[in-house]
């Protein structure tokens, strides 16, 4: 029996392998145009015009405006939202200024604020989100009314509650009250059209391996004016216009922000990965998520002694749970043995799982490659397990 893949992160190596052609891989990087960005002058620069070519195709995917935008592909292992974004941004934060941030982040989202904030002498300040997993609306505006918002750093869709965030709404608030906006869209970039001239957002970030490309890349938006008024964040090749032993002159976006040698192999990957969801197209990704998400819930929902955690009406096709007497990890060994794969744990959301006074849930996750008889497949191993335990 093949195993039934239901969490998006243990099904990215089996994605990449089945779905992805190639030729479209870094087969054939290493062993034929292994060099950086930028080095050729008397021959084709293969590897510069490749790593542009993956920028013009990220543009492609948000259906956004190219000339109001700058797109950052990034080190290897690095965050793209926490590298730049705070690294730059947060070099202006001054004692007193206030972060917003909600309950239901991952901890990406968190800590990285949390020790600028530190730094600077600025705070944290929590969002609270409402029983059903949404966020508070009511609070969130009272909390802008402190004046002392500088930023509001908001997750699109919960990895742990699958809530869809209303992120337009809550960015025309922040802006109203003179705060930045940024978003973490790592969880709604492979599953739903993202637009950032229609979401009026200030950053964007999302990492390749979200979307099925490779680990150790990412990439950010930011708004070019916000972008040409942030110092760089690191140094190196290829970010200088000039240097001198008086003063270095900075170079044009985005190369005053790509220092280094960029992950040119997983900037390749990203493309293929990019145009592999381009090919199946958001319209039908997502109907075919929504249409997972309902059935599941249905059939979730009549087993007695199981609870979903996260009941948003509007949600993408995340199911947390929790079992009446059992621990999600004994529920997740026992579905492992019948060879269907969930997520258990905290699922880097540590404050969220306090907020519902669990200490970790069950998730299952499904994807496009999914369909209702694999749900059923999922069902009938958490009945099992339920009885079993």
């Amino acid at each position: 029996m093949n195993k039934l893949w239901l969490s998006a992160a243990l099904s990215l190596a089996l994605a990449l392998s089945a779905c992805l052609p190639a030729e479209n891989l870094n087969t054939t990087y290493f062993p034929e145009s292994a060099k950086s960005t930028l080095e050729g002058l008397t021959l084709p620069n293969t590897q510069t015009t490749s790593t542009q070519t993956t920028t013009t195709t990220v543009e492609r995917v948000p259906g956004v405006i190219e000339n109001l935008l700058i797109w950052k592909i990034t080190p290897p292992g690095e965050n793209p939202k926490t590298s730049y974004v705070l690294g730059s941004v947060s070099q202006s934060f001054k004692e007193g200024y206030e972060i917003l941030i909600s309950t239901m982040e991952h901890h990406s989202n968190i800590v990285p604020w949390q020790l600028a904030c530190e730094r600077k002498g600025a705070r944290v300040v929590e969002i609270p989100v409402t029983d059903a997993g949404e966020i508070d609306s009511e609070a969130y505006d009272k909390l802008l009314e402190s004046g002392r918002v500088k930023m509001v750093s908001m997750a699109h869709i919960s990895n742990t509650l699958g809530t869809i965030n209303p992120i337009k709404e809550f960015a025309k608030k922040a802006h109203a009250k003179g705060a930045h906006f940024c978003v973490d869209a790592a969880q709604s970039i492979a599953h739903m059209k993202v637009d950032v001239q229609d979401l009026g957002v200030d950053f964007l970030a999302f990492g390749a391996h979200k979307m099925f490309g490779p680990t150790g890349v990412g990439v950010l938006y930011g708004r070019e004016e916000l972008l040409n008024q942030m110092p760089p964040y690191r140094s190196g090749g290829a970010m200088i216009k000039e240097v001198t032993f008086e003063k270095t002159t900075f170079n044009d976006l985005p190369e005053k922000f790509e220092a280094g040698t960029p992950h040119i192999a997983g900037v390749n990957c990203l493309k293929a990965a990019i145009d592999y969801i381009n090919e199946i197209g958001f319209e039908a990704i997502e109907a075919q998520e929504k249409e997972l998400l309902d059935y599941a819930t249905s059939e979730i929902s009549k087993i007695e002694g199981v609870k979903i955690i996260g009941t948003a009406p509007h949600k993408a096709s995340v199911l947390s749970f929790v079992v009446e007497g059992a621990h999600p990890h004994d529920i997740g060994m026992i579905l492992d043995e019948q060879g269907v794969a969930i997520r258990t744990g905290h699922h880097c959301t540590q404050p969220l799982m306090k907020r519902y006074g669990v200490p970790a849930t069950a998730r299952a996750s499904f994807s496009f490659y999914n369909n209702t008889e694999d749900v059923d497949r999922f069902i009938s191993a958490l009945k099992k397990a339920k009885d079993m335990l």
